[in-house]
């Protein structure tokens, strides 16, 4: 019988907060609301960048985060990167953002997979996908408003 030992990592996971934002709106009630917290990060972007708000209970944002940063035309998306922040804020809900650095704000078929893929993990999680936002050049498509969510 070997008596060979192995060593395992104790860890502590943390939310670390990088700064604070003021905005003007205290509960999110439609996309417009979601879009006045988010467009200054992303509207003037070269790359496509993928945001994440999380919400308490009663809607109100708790925290924004960058998921991931992509190239020109993609980015990364992975469920288990978008719910890890979520579940370190203690998000009730989520709404997801990015933004086409080619100002056309439309949707495409990987855009629609990965947002179906996310709601049904967040499902899954006891966390709501509430909407995903694309940010144009001063527009937006909301994915619920769509039908996609």
């Amino acid at each position: 019988m070997s008596n060979s030992k192995k060593r395992v990592s104790i860890i502590e996971i943390k939310a670390v907060r990088e700064r604070t934002v003021l905005y003007d709106v205290r509960k999110v009630n439609c996309p417009e609301d979601a879009v006045s917290l988010v467009k200054d990060f992303l509207e003037d972007s070269d790359r496509e960048k993928l945001m994440l708000c999380c919400l308490d209970t009663k809607n109100q944002p708790t925290s924004l985060s960058t998921v991931s940063i992509g190239s020109l035309n993609s980015s990364i998306v992975h469920p288990r990167e978008v719910f890890k922040a979520a579940i370190l804020s203690n998000a009730a809900s989520i709404i997801l953002f990015h933004n086409h650095p080619s100002g056309d704000p439309k949707e495409s078929e990987e855009d629609i997979n990965i947002t179906k893929r996310i709601k049904e993990a967040g499902n899954i999680l006891g966390i709501n996908l509430l909407d995903h936002i694309i940010i144009g050049d001063g527009t937006f498509t909301s994915l619920k408003e769509k039908g996609v969510i």
